[in-house]
């Protein structure tokens, strides 16, 4: 095996910001005579100075072995069986060292052939998500050249990029994840296989490709990462109408709406925002021209039943071919964007009172309005009025609380009889 090591003193890495827990775990691994190391994105992001969301753990034993020595886990994943190991409400997620074929371009359908830990590190995508932790002696062990790559700041594939990304065309999708959260350049060679490969990342699963999307969403970088997917051609490829709409000029009100929520929506204490939220801000500003071009140039002021029938049709164009929204998702949604047009309705009316809807996604439209708020200070008037309609200020995590329904007083006395 041929590999660098780089120890403490090199690498700087307090054991203090490693989760306890995940400490807990790959000494146990230990203890019964397996190798087990931190690995990938939490090594990645300690070592780029930032706060790792997930402590991953790869090790020599496989599956069934993990779930034997931890009561505490469950087995999930067919496509890449995995041991997930519970504290509370905290998951680690604990996988088996894997072997890969680097040097074809094969799409990759099944993952579940076990390897060493060589083999398990150069089948993964990035040089910079290669390396292995070891708690036992606080030793960076690096088979892929990704700790020079991380000190450079450079983004490179493990092996062929060519091969890579049509091995597994979401590695793309996360070349630009990359990119955009940590500011890396990308190696040219990598670079030009993104360019000509492109057209692969419609072989992928949309499962797989909207939960990228919808992470990045709630990155604090999503921003960024929108405009290089546009500039590099992968939206318009996925989702056409929407890629249209973002190379356009007008397409620089959804990068509003998305810088306002990657800086004064993800900044702590503030919990993150719900994905229909997010999603909302992706389409709302193409939905306002949509009412614009089909009601008000016509001169004629749509009721919400209509608005909830235009909403669920964009909703359709904007994401077509590509993604098939769950019905809970898609069901928010249009809540989301129907809700705006009876906060700030078309028609303004001088004593207009506001009626609180019954319904159960109000909350999020009105979490919603409070981004548009933030982007069009003139509306702050209008959230303070509906949040004193609703009864209280709503607090950052909770929902709107409901007015209170009137009960029907009963009326006393005998009924009268019908003639």
């Amino acid at each position: 095996m041929t590999h660098q090591t780089f120890p403490l003193e090199e690498h700087q890495l307090p054991i203090e910001k490693i989760d306890s827990d995940a400490l807990y775990v790959m000494e146990k691994l230990r203890a019964h005579g397996y190798t087990a190391y931190l690995v990938g994105g939490s090594v990645r992001d300690l070592l780029l100075g930032r706060s790792p969301k997930d402590f991953d753990i790869s090790t020599s034993a496989e599956p069934e072995q993990i779930k034997k020595i931890f009561r505490n886990c469950i087995l999930i994943g067919r496509r890449f069986r995995l041991a997930h190991i519970r504290f509370g409400k905290k998951i680690l997620e604990v996988s088996t060292f894997r072997s890969g074929d680097t040097e074809t371009d094969a799409l990759i359908i099944r993952d579940n052939s076990w390897g060493n830990e060589e083999e398990d590190a150069k089948r993964r995508d990035f040089t910079i998500n290669g390396l292995f932790y070891d708690s036992s002696n606080q030793m960076i062990i690096d088979y892929v050249g990704g700790y020079p790559d991380i000190q450079k700041k450079v983004l490179r594939t493990i092996g062929q990029p060519f091969y890579r990304f049509r091995q597994d065309p979401v590695r793309m999708l996360r070349l630009l994840k990359f990119q955009a959260r940590f500011g890396l350049d990308v190696e040219p060679a990598t670079r030009i296989a993104l360019l000509e490969s492109r057209q692969e990342i419609t072989k992928s699963s949309p499962a797989r490709i909207q939960e990228e999307i919808l992470r990045m969403l709630e990155s604090g970088a999503s921003e960024s990462f929108f405009r290089l997917m546009t500039e590099h051609g992968m939206i318009h490829l996925m989702l056409p109408a929407f890629g249209e709409y973002m190379e356009s000029a007008e397409g620089e009100e959804v990068y509003a709406y998305l810088k306002e929520v990657d800086t004064t929506f993800h900044e702590p204490p503030r919990p993150l925002l719900p994905r229909p939220v997010l999603l909302a801000c992706l389409i709302y500003p193409l939905m306002e021209k949509r009412i614009q071009i089909r009601y008000l140039d016509r001169e004629k002021i749509p009721h919400l039943g209509e608005i909830a029938k235009e909403a669920n049709d964009h909703i359709t164009e904007m994401f077509h071919p590509f993604f098939n929204l769950s019905r809970r998702l898609r069901g928010a949604l249009i809540s989301i964007l129907t809700s705006q047009y009876r906060i700030t309705p078309i028609e303004k009316k001088k004593h207009r009172r506001i009626r609180v809807p019954n319904d159960p996604d109000f909350d999020l439209g009105m979490k919603f309005f409070e981004v548009r708020c933030s982007l069009e200070p003139a509306l702050q008037v209008v959230w303070e009025e509906w949040t004193q309609a609703i009864g209280t200020p709503p607090t950052e995590g909770e929902p709107h609380p409901r007015p209170r329904r009137r009960r029907r007083r009963r009326r006393s006395g005998p009924r009268k009889e019908e003639s």
